[in-house]
């Protein structure tokens, strides 16, 4: 049950119809958005709501789907109905036009039936008939006129409408000419049609001049259209085999129409399929606006909501360019009924209306504006009282109107009911009003029905807090600023802070302080207390905010220190490598100069000089080897302490860097795109040319030279026209470059196509932990032809 019958109204959701219908292609989806339909059956729901996120994807995907020529023909098809009627060209082509979209539409179904299910199960039901689409597509040219060739005769009747035509033209072009030469026409003047006839302008003073029949006149009179009479019997012949053309075309329209008539229902069919796949397409791009995803199910009843936007104020803020604030909501078996309390102007309302419209949105099937880890379950009965509902026709005042509104609620409000009461209690004097409202709460609270309710009223502030199944909850309130939040926190009852408003607007101390010993010592100082409270919990949330953004920084400072130890520790192992192998060519080389040198002195036999030079030899081999595998690069170093701004290296290391902060006896350095923190004692002082010289010789000691490869990389990557095999590699090679290189921002051009390189790139990307974000770029500057990336 929906109460009350303008609920959509109160809720907003009349404005989302009026969006969907805008985003529709044609009437054959707006006939279904008007059949939207609050719905209680968990699979409808989840069909409905499967359908819409498959088309977001296929929208968001760039997938080429037919976007065109969605027309409502079902006109058309009633006249087909009738015995020997037939349609014009014009509707026949309009036909032909709804043909090739559905064809499209279910090529396109039977390619992806594994992507989307839900989808290719509207085509199932659908009967085609191949034969007829190309029956008739093979009569109509591109214009939507029967081609020349639709039929022997009608090809041959409008070659002989040419022929006589080009002959007539001939004949009245010889004729005009001596009447323009003899003065009786006006000036540049062509032959023109009267009346379906070839006629001349000729000047009304000489009519009489020039035999023929005369079809009309300028509208100064001063110029008559005159059929000259050696032309009468050829314009004759023209309009005779024009007839004969009309005849011809109707024959082939009826018999066309004819194949048609047993196809009616087929078409219907597909007309309807036409019309769900234009209102799922809206929803889709409605979806894709607001931000809605499909969420989960609650298994148990209640829902939990985080991150939940009103819809259209959502889309009015993002015009503007603003951000709403989120809600987090929900209610579960212990916490039935949720009572919201606040200042005015504070989101009470708006959080009200949100939950009501997020939650008629979904029953009906529509994507919602909320984060993907909320949880949804369905209502069979949804009551609203919302606004003032004061009638003069029924004498009501608006406390009447809410109170029927209460007795209507009371008597129908179950266990599988949401109600959302909005101002409860107003509209009287506080005090009775209080105390109905309370005790409607009271029955509402024993109905085991789920709600949210937002008033003023301390004494359901109070009841709400002592009551099983009921909590309270408040919208957030700057005391320090007078600002409302718009953030609602549950578990605790809001201030009105109708003294600190009053203060602000300017009311007099005297006022305030006259108001303050009416309400009573007691009211005053618990909503004050109140007060306090929800001030002292913002400076502590903001003081929360902080430390996370600090420890956020923290988390992203050891991740870069844990990431430079790793890249020196394996430059280290390189290295080491390095000196290995060549040390073992080295050692090989010396030990088969000592064989020779050995074996020389044997076939010397022991000759003195031949012993003499053989030993030489042998001590410049091992002082060459000594000299390569022990020398040990000189290190220009530099007295002094160091401080920040100096050049340093780490002691044993090749690593050199420059000092930003000293804390103690930590230091952090620069290396590079990198910073890292390193004790002070194991730093040594080097000079700026010895940093430079480092720089300039990692191309040879690391087998990488930075300065290079920043001067030489490029932000964007073009791989438009690379195959599927070669992305992949290419695209490692450049995210290395670019990680190293310490990039912000990447562009990669793979253009639109079939979409198949910009999934390829997205899907591989998407395992890079470095990387922030990835998006469409600018529709100005190429769009979803380009990936733009974020690096972290």
């Amino acid at each position: 049950m929906l109460y009350p019958q303008n609920l959509e109204e109160k809720l907003g959701f009349d404005k989302i119809r009026a969006v969907l219908l805008e985003k529709c292609e044609s009437n054959l989806g707006a006939q279904f958005v008007s059949k939207i339909k609050y719905a209680t059956d968990r699979n409808s729901i989840d069909k409905w709501l499967e359908q819409t996120h498959e088309f977001t994807r296929i929208i968001q995907s760039g997938e080429l789907f037919p976007n065109a020529n969605y027309i409502d023909v079902s006109s058309h098809l009633k006249k087909v109905q009738m015995e020997n009627s037939f349609l014009l060209e014009e509707e026949f082509f309009d036909l032909l036009l709804v043909f090739k979209t559905a064809d499209q539409c279910l090529s396109f179904f039977s390619q992806k039936r594994e992507d989307y299910p839900e989808l290719v199960q509207l085509t199932h039901p659908l009967l085609w008939n191949d034969e007829l689409l190309w029956s008739i597509d093979r009569k109509f040219d591109e214009r939507g006129r029967l081609k020349d060739n639709a039929s022997a005769l009608l090809a041959d009747i409008r070659k002989g409408i040419n022929t006589e035509q080009q002959r007539l033209r001939k004949v009245l072009d010889g004729i005009l000419r001596r009447a323009q030469k003899d003065g009786f026409t006006p000036d540049d003047v062509s032959i023109t049609i009267r009346e379906g006839r070839m006629v001349i302008p000729v000047l009304a003073e000489y009519k009489r001049r020039v035999r023929g029949f005369v079809h009309g006149e300028s509208a100064t009179g001063q110029t008559v259209y005159l059929e000259p009479s050696e032309v009468l019997e050829i314009n004759n012949e023209v309009r005779e085999l024009q007839y004969a053309e009309k005849r011809e075309v109707i024959r082939i329209l009826t018999a066309l129409t004819d194949e048609v008539r047993p196809e009616l229902e087929n078409l219907s069919g597909i007309m309807k399929f036409l019309g769900i796949i234009d209102f799922i397409r809206a929803k889709a791009r409605f979806a894709i606006d607001i931000d809605g995803i499909k969420p989960l199910w609650s298994e148990m009843k209640g829902f939990s909501w985080q991150e939940a936007r009103h819809p259209s104020l959502y889309l009015s803020f993002k015009k503007l360019g603003k951000k709403v604030v989120p809600l987090n909501i929900s209610l579960d078996a212990e916490k039935r009924i949720l009572v919201i309390s606040g200042p005015n102007a504070g989101g009470k309302s708006v959080c009200l209306k949100t939950v009501g419209l997020l939650q008629y949105m979904f029953q009906c099937g529509l994507l919602v504006s909320v984060n993907e880890t909320s949880r949804f379950t369905i209502y069979k009965d949804l009551f609203i009282d919302i606004g003032d509902e004061q009638s003069i026709e029924n004498d009501l005042s608006t406390y009447s109107s809410h109170l029927v509104n209460m007795k209507n609620l009371l008597g129908h409000v179950n266990k599988g009911s949401l109600f959302l009461i909005d101002e409860f209690g107003t509209g009287t004097e506080p005090q009775f009003g209080g105390a109905i409202a309370e005790a409607i709460l009271d029955e509402l609270r024993s109905s085991k029905g789920m709600g949210v309710i937002t008033t003023h009223y301390g004494n359901l502030k109070e009841y709400a807090d002592k009551q099983q199944g009921l909590v309270n909850g408040a919208m957030k309130y700057d005391l320090k600023n007078l600002q409302p939040i718009y953030q609602l926190e549950i578990g605790k009852p809001g201030s009105s802070f109708a003294l600190e408003i009053a203060r602000k607007i300017g009311l007099s101390n005297q006022t305030i302080e006259y108001a303050k010993s009416k309400v009573g010592v007691k009211q005053v100082s618990v909503d004050q207390l109140l007060g306090q409270l929800e001030s002292q919990q913002y400076e502590v949330e903001k003081a929360e905010k902080r430390v996370k953004a600090k420890e956020k920084e923290l988390d992203e400072l050891t991740t870069q220190y844990a990431e430079l130890k790793s890249h020196l520790e394996n430059q280290e192992k390189k290295i080491l490598n390095s000196a290995k192998r060549e040390a073992k060519v080295l050692l090989d080389s010396a030990n088969k100069e000592v064989e020779r040198v050995i074996r020389e002195i044997k076939e010397a036999q022991a000759d003195k000089e031949r012993v003499k030079q053989a030993r030489e030899s042998l001590e410049a081999a091992k002082k060459k080897t000594k000299i390569t595998s022990q020398e040990k690069e000189v290190v220009q170093t530099e007295s002094g302490a160091i401080e920040v701004g100096s050049y340093v290296r780490i002691k044993g290391q090749e690593t050199t860097g420059k000092v930003i902060s000293i804390k103690g006896k930590d230091v952090e350095l620069s290396i590079g795109a990198l910073t890292s923190m390193v004790k002070l004692n194991r730093l040594e002082k080097i000079t700026r040319k010895e940093t430079r010289e480092k720089a300039n010789s990692l191309s040879v000691k690391g087998g990488v030279s930075l300065n290079d490869k920043m001067a030489n990389f490029s932000q964007k990557l073009d791989i438009r026209g690379y195959r599927a095999e070669e992305v992949i590699p290419k695209l490692e090679q450049y995210m290395d470059e670019a990680i190293l290189l310490g990039f912000n921002e990447l562009h990669i051009l793979h253009g639109k196509g079939n979409g198949v390189l910009r999934q390829i790139v997205r899907t591989h990307l998407s395992s890079y932990k470095e990387i922030a974000q990835m998006k469409d770029e600018h529709v100005d500057r190429g769009g979803a032809g380009i990936t733009v990336i974020t690096m972290r």
